[in-house]
C-alpha cells in the first residue's frame, strides 16, 4: 500500500504540473523526488507520533546507509557507474553537509522544533540553488507521454495518499510488534526492516538504470533522496512531533555521513564507481548488518 500509494500520488501530481505548463526538470527535482522518498516520510511520521522516535530516525538514517552501501554498491557490481563532475562537486558535498548537519542536531540526543526548523531551511536553500541551476540551463524537451485527465490526477492524488496514510500505520505497528516479538529494539527494527522496506523504490530504480548504462540517474536518485531524507523528512517529523533519540547511536550517524564521503572519494577517482569499490560499499554494508546484530546479541 505505501509504495503503490507513493507511485499513484506522484504520477497524479506530475500529470497536473505537465498540464499547468511547469518544466520537466522543475518536476523531477520536486515532485518525483519526493514521491519516492514519501515512504520514508510517512513511515517516518506515523512512528513518532505513535511514540516510537527511534524507529523514525532509524528508518532514515537505515535508509541512508543502505541508499549508498547496498544500493550503489549494488548498481556498480552490475555496471560501473560514470559519475558527471557537477554530481562530485556539488551534489555528493551537499549529500556529506546535510549528514554532518544532522549528526551535529543529533549531539544533545534530542531532535526538536529549533532543530527541524533548522533542518527544513537548509533544505529551502537546497531547492533554491537547484531550481535555479536547472531554469537557468538549457531547458528539456518535454515529455511527450500520454497524461492522464485531470479528474483522474486528482483521484490518483487522494487515492495514494489515503493509502500512504493507511499502509503507514500498519506498516509501523507491525514492525513494533516484530521489534517487540524478537526482543530487539525500535531503533534496530527501524535501521534495518523499516529502511529496507521503504527504500525500495531506490533499490529497483537505481538497479535497473544502472543495467541500462543511465548511471546518471542511478547516482542521482540516491543522492536526491538522502538530502531529501535528512532536511525535508526529519525536518518535518520534528516540527511535528519533537524527537528523543535513545537508541540511534553516533556510530550509525557517523557511518551514514563516512558513506557518503566514502563515496565521494571513490567518485573523484577517474569520475567513476568501478565494480571493485561497488564491492568495498557491500562489504562495509554487511560489517555493519554483523555489528548491529552482535550488539542486540550483547544488549
Amino acid at each position: 500500500m505505501v509504495l503503490y500509494g507513493a507511485d499513484r500520488l506522484t504520477e497524479g501530481a506530475a500529470s497536473l504540473a505537465r498540464r499547468m505548463r511547469v518544466p520537466e526538470i522543475v518536476i523531477g527535482l520536486t515532485i518525483v523526488s519526493a514521491g519516492t522518498s514519501a515512504p520514508e516520510l510517512f513511515v517516518s511520521l506515523a512512528s513518532a507520533l505513535k511514540g516510537s522516535s527511534d524507529m523514525a530516525l532509524g528508518n532514515v538514517v537505515g535508509s541512508n546507509i543502505m541508499n549508498v552501501m547496498l544500493i550503489v554498491g549494488c548498481s556498480a557490481v552490475v555496471a560501473p557507474m560514470t559519475i558527471s563532475r557537477n554530481t562530485v562537486r556539488k551534489d555528493i558535498p551537499f549529500a556529506i553537509l546535510a549528514s554532518l548537519v544532522l549528526l551535529l542536531l543529533c549531539a544533545n540526543n534530542v531532535l526538536g522544533l529549533i532543530d527541524g526548523i533548522v533542518l527544513l531551511a537548509v533544505f529551502a536553500v537546497f531547492m533554491w540553488y537547484t531550481l535555479s541551476q536547472a531554469v537557468s540551463g538549457k531547458s528539456e524537451a518535454e515529455a511527450q507521454e500520454q497524461q492522464v485527465t485531470p479528474w483522474l490526477s486528482v483521484v490518483y492524488m487522494i487515492a495514494g495518499l489515503a493509502l500512504l496514510v493507511f499502509g503507514s500505520n500498519i506498516f509501523v505497528a507491525a514492525a513494533s510488534r516484530v521489534a517487540e516479538s524478537l526482543g530487539v529494539s525500535d531503533a534496530v527494527i527501524g535501521l534495518t526492516i523499516v529502511a529496507g522496506g521503504t527504500s525500495l523504490p531506490e533499490l529497483a530504480t537505481s538497479v535497473v538504470a544502472a543495467s541500462k548504462g543511465q548511471s546518471a540517474l542511478a547516482i542521482g536518485n540516491v543522492i536526491g533522496s538522502n538530502v531529501f531524507n535528512i532536511l525535508c523528512i526529519l525536518g518535518i517529523v520534528a516540527v511535528v512531533k519533537p524527537m528523543d533519540i535513545q537508541g540511534i547511536t553516533t556510530v550509525d550517524l557517523s557511518l551514514m555521513m563516512g558513506s557518503v564521503l566514502l563515496l565521494w572519494l571513490f567518485s573523484r577517482t577517474r569520475y567513476l564507481i568501478q565494480r571493485w569499490e561497488g564491492m568495498v560499499l557491500l562489504a562495509g554494508y554487511c560489517c555493519y548488518l554483523a555489528w548491529l546484530l552482535f550488539s542486540v546479541n550483547l544488549a
